[in-house]
């Protein structure tokens, strides 16, 4: 029965997350370098190290705080998805969740392999999800297809298009 109630929670908070794009990576007992808090802008990849930056990226996009405008801003083609983070902008329980990223390794100059946990109310509630990152217009954002997968997650469905919504 725990493990039952794991999993909705996980889910939940999935969905949550979604709801409002509020993700920011944590790591369960290891030690990130890269800042606590997103800033509320998109960080040019010239002005910090490409780990810095991806790591601030994904942070700023998911946290519940960062404003949809600037979440679409931080997604590889984010203008195709701007209706589906537009709705879920508003949901309370999206704003309390967030991501932290345990990890990024830059595979070329323009993408990297980003480890992140989804935080709900301070619990990793989505542990070591991965995901990529892209170097679009000198600025390290979040992935089309990871975004798609964790639509796909929280939709329960074996695909999503940029005009799902949840």
């Amino acid at each position: 029965m725990r493990m039952l109630t794991r999993t909705w929670t996980g889910r939940a908070a999935l969905a949550a997350c979604l709801l409002a794009l509020p993700v920011a990576v944590a790591a369960c007992g290891s030690k990130s370098t890269a800042a606590a808090t997103p800033s509320a802008t998109p960080s040019p990849a010239m002005n910090a190290s490409p780990s810095a930056a991806i790591t601030t990226a994904w942070q700023t996009f998911f946290a519940g705080t960062t404003p949809a405008a600037t979440k679409i801003t931080l997604l590889q083609n984010g203008q195709q998805f701007a209706t589906v983070i537009q709705a879920q902008a508003g949901s309370p329980l999206a704003k309390a969740t967030q991501a932290k990223v345990t990890a990024v390794s830059v595979t070329s100059p323009t993408t990297a392999d980003v480890t992140y946990s989804i935080v709900q109310g301070g619990q990793v509630a989505l542990p070591d999800q991965k995901g990529q990152a892209v170097l679009e217009g000198g600025v390290w954002k979040v992935s089309a297809p990871s975004f798609q997968a964790l639509l796909k997650l929280e939709q329960g469905q074996a695909g999503a298009s940029p005009s799902a919504s949840p």
